[in-house]
């Protein structure tokens, strides 16, 4: 084969793209109003709480979907970071909780290195807020006042679900729902699997993100202190 007729990587890379928009050529300014220092509540989980109320309200009018989505990233004992898109469930000044079977990888990370990072992606509001922290769980009683508030559906789902676990088919999964919907159907109560429950997240820093134009973005960033207060920095974009 000539060199010119050689077919590189390159080239199959290319080819195997034909057709799909160029990423590197999307770009969207940010025109939203700015974030001082003088406008930030005194604790993260109040300035919080203002952003998810503006969140959801923008969800309410169809600007975006579950405002209460996170991704959720840990690392393994060897240090392997895994991420996932999990719901908030709940917040208060003692942290970020959600919930999630116990034998999962993300719960297998957890047992092994408590440190973990939640972001919550608000574009169409031009605002991230990224957390850092540790990982707990929760007592069972706050686990259990929380399940009994899920559709039935979900309460069955908890059971039939072994998170993360290789199955064999669909048809597996499906079998073991029905299963279990025909031993606890509508109505009747569904005892809390004893591996699933929840996380709470306490944070040591809280960023606040907000786009602005010429990527110039606003980043407040909340870090914990010893006594239990809390300092502001402004880091560069």
């Amino acid at each position: 084969m000539r060199q010119d007729d050689r077919v590189t990587d390159r080239d199959c890379a290319v080819s195997a793209l034909d057709g799909v928009p160029d990423p590197a050529a999307m770009r969207e300014q940010y025109r939203a109003d700015g974030l001082d220092e003088t406008e930030l509540a005194a604790r993260p989980m109040e300035q919080f709480a203002a952003w998810f109320r503006e969140a959801a309200r923008a969800a309410e009018r169809g600007a975006f979907h579950e405002p209460n989505a996170m991704v959720v990233a840990t690392a393994d004992a060897a240090g392997r970071p895994s991420s996932r898109t999990v719901l908030l469930k709940h917040f208060d000044e003692r942290g970020f909780v959600f919930f999630t079977n116990y034998e999962s990888r993300k719960a297998a990370d957890l047992a092994v290195n408590h440190h973990v990072s939640l972001l919550f992606p608000w574009h169409p509001l031009a605002r991230q807020v990224i957390v850092t922290g540790t990982a707990r769980r929760t007592g069972r009683d706050e686990t259990a006042a929380y399940f009994r508030t899920r559709p039935h559906g979900s309460q069955i789902g908890a059971w039939a679900s072994a998170q993360s676990s290789v199955i064999a088919s669909r048809a597996e999964l499906d079998a073991a729902y029905a299963d279990l919907a025909d031993r606890h159907p509508e109505g009747t109560p569904v005892p809390v699997p004893p591996n699933w429950g929840g996380f709470r997240v306490t944070p040591e820093t809280v960023e606040f993100w907000q786009g602005r134009v010429n990527r110039l973005h606003d980043r407040l960033r909340y870090v914990a202190l010893p006594d239990g207060g809390w300092r502001v920095e402004r880091l560069s974009p």
